[in-house]
């Protein structure tokens, strides 16, 4: 772990393995809760040293680590294949967003401003401006989930640390080598100690993570049920948080269906399944039914399982083997009542295949809840806008796709979706690393995106100035 600028041990040494053959990838140190205090209270004491630091020095400790992510990509994408599962392809792809991530956050630390606010609205407040400018709120703890290792503890990380914030890393327990190697690279940018604290650990442990009255701000990427159950434990800090989701694509037959269907296959069995904004509903339109699903069936069935370190490999194994049993269980309790299995439905291990239903009714579990899994339901629709209706029908709302070129429609779709973002002619699963990115329902609270997070940790003051 990685405590007030130095590395400590502790008394549990857990082992990490993959979840592909369950073989050890390493040893880590987790924290006890005295250390997790101990952490905490460097955050506090940096505070200062922090918030002061001049703008210019914060983006260059930024590019800093983003060229460090360049020089060790290779290392840091194998750890994220091991640790995750994660095809190594894939696992590389994670390493150049972040790296991007960290960009972004150096460039908007150099523009974090305010505005001029005329006050002169009355005959009292003549000669009166307004300035507001944004200040940073102190240690926030960073919770973070297994599937992006990298990228989604960077977006935490860096608009921390661009807006003058102290931040504590709570990585999650299956993937936290990935963080420490990001704590290597930290180290060498001489950021001040306690800036930055990575401290894997337990849920015991986490608790002073969420209850210590010193930690300002929460933000926590994860399932939707710890979500909101720290939201509650935690009414007097800012929490935003990032949970589970549902995501639905429309297809129109308007569509350039070559490219929906590529891009379909990606959406929904990327990573097999484990992304917040993964396809998990298609509805397409039943002039295009039959022509849509010969076309994804046969790419579907194309793609390859096997071994993340492989590099032809499209789809490695699930978290664990109960995530995997988890989707078995659902997938053959839809079977049962009706659903047909198009293709996939088997699972090895903790490896599941890519799979299609059809006949598959709104509110059984594989469609109502958040499958997390390579697992995609399959619905008919004759009606734009009843597609919509579907599509709001779920107590999720963080992304959807629509495939349409025309614009009413596309605009009917923004306006109609009870969605944090709607992406017009590509998939739900579609994200670059500065656009706000959230949901809303069941899916969480606030805005990540580089701009955006850094406006969720800084607070507004204003400076009323009588001029006369």
């Amino acid at each position: 772990m990685f405590i007030n600028g130095k590395w400590e041990e502790s008394g549990s040494l857990k082992e990490i393995k993959s979840p592909y053959n369950g073989r050890p990838v390493g040893q880590v140190f987790f924290a006890s809760s005295d250390q997790v205090k101990e952490a905490i209270a460097a955050a506090t004491a940096a505070f200062e040293t922090a918030r002061r630091m001049p703008s210019y020095e914060r983006a260059r400790i930024l590019e800093d680590i983003a060229s460090g992510l360049k020089r060790r990509k290779e290392e840091l994408a194998r750890s994220i294949a091991l640790q995750a599962g994660k095809p190594l392809r894939d696992s590389r792809a994670e390493v150049d967003r972040a790296i991007m991530t960290f960009d972004l956050a150096s460039e908007e630390a150099r523009r974090i401003g305010g505005e001029i606010i005329p006050l002169d609205l009355n005959a009292f407040s003549q000669s009166r401006w307004g300035l507001v400018r944004r200040f940073p709120l102190g240690p926030i703890t960073a919770i973070t989930p297994f599937n992006f290792p990298l990228n989604l503890v960077a977006h935490k990380v860096a608009p921390a640390l661009a807006s003058g914030n102290t931040i504590l890393l709570r990585p999650a327990s299956q993937v936290p080598i990935t963080s420490l190697l990001l704590a290597e690279i930290v180290a060498e940018t001489g950021l001040p100690a306690g800036i930055f604290n990575v401290i894997p650990c337990d849920y015991q442990a986490a608790e002073n993570l969420i209850s210590d009255e010193r930690i300002k701000m929460i933000t926590f990427t994860g399932s939707s049920s710890v979500g909101w159950e720290i939201k509650a434990r935690a009414p007097r800090k800012r929490v935003t948080l990032e949970l589970g989701g549902n995501a639905a694509l429309v297809v129109e037959p308007e569509a350039d269906l070559e490219f929906a269907v590529s891009r379909a296959v990606t959406g929904a069995f990327a990573y097999a399944g484990q992304i917040c904004i993964s396809i998990q509903r298609l509805f397409l339109h039943e002039k295009i039914y039959d022509r849509f699903m010969a076309d994804f069936v046969a790419r579907t069935r194309a793609l390859k399982l096997g071994d993340p370190l492989d590099e032809t490999t499209d789809i490695g194994p699930m978290i664990n083997e109960a995530a995997a049993r988890q989707t078995e269980e659902w997938v053959n309790e839809a079977v049962e009542k009706g659903a047909r299995i198009v293709c996939g439905g088997k699972r090895s291990g903790s490896m599941f295949e890519p799979t299609i239903l059809e006949k598959v009714e709104p509110e059984w579990r594989i469609s109502w809840l958040e499958a997390f899994a390579p697992v995609v339901v399959i619905y008919p629709y004759r009606d734009f806008e009843k597609a919509l209706e579907a599509v709001n029908n779920s107590i999720y709302g963080l992304q959807a796709g629509v495939f349409t070129n025309d614009l009413k429609k596309a605009w009917l779709a923004f306006e109609k979706l009870e969605v944090g973002g709607v992406i017009i002619n590509d998939i739900p699963t579609y994200r670059i690393d500065h656009m706000p990115y959230g949901g809303v329902k069941e899916s969480g609270t606030g805005r990540e995106g580089v701009r955006y997070a850094i406006e969720e940790m800084t607070e507004l003051k204003l400076l009323a100035l009588n001029l006369k």
